[in-house]
């Protein structure tokens, strides 16, 4: 399984974003894809994540803000993130996993995108 993501950029607080992750190789076995960020000198964060059957789990520090989506006919799952903050700062990173929950753990997910950086101004 290969993760792309993509989507990030320089924004100005107050605007949005919206970052895509698309799965390829061997993704039938894929239960869920989730989000999370590292910002610099910080623990990775988990932010949502989705179910092939579209269960949904989310931090509490996004939500409202976030929101993740998914097209399974293009093997792509999206983060809508709205309101950005100087403190959304960070490399975004998509992850899959095979096991059958959605967890906001990153031990749970052996398949990582390269990350994208998403970089929020005041």
């Amino acid at each position: 399984v290969q993760l792309q993501a993509s989507g990030g950029g320089e924004v100005q607080a107050g605007e949005s974003l919206r970052l895509s992750c698309a799965a390829s190789g061997r993704t039938g076995n894929i239960y869920a894809t989730g989000w999370f960020r590292q910002a610099s000198g910080k623990e990775r964060e988990f932010l949502a994540a989705v179910s092939r059957h579209g269960n949904t789990a989310s931090a509490e520090s996004v939500r409202g803000r976030f929101t993740i989506l998914r097209d399974n006919s293009e093997n792509t799952v999206y983060l809508q993130m709205n309101n950005l903050k100087p403190e959304d700062t960070a490399v975004y990173y998509c992850a899959a996993t095979e096991d059958g929950v959605v967890s906001g753990s990153p031990a749970r997910y052996p398949y990582w995108g390269q990350g994208t950086l998403v970089t929020v101004s005041s």
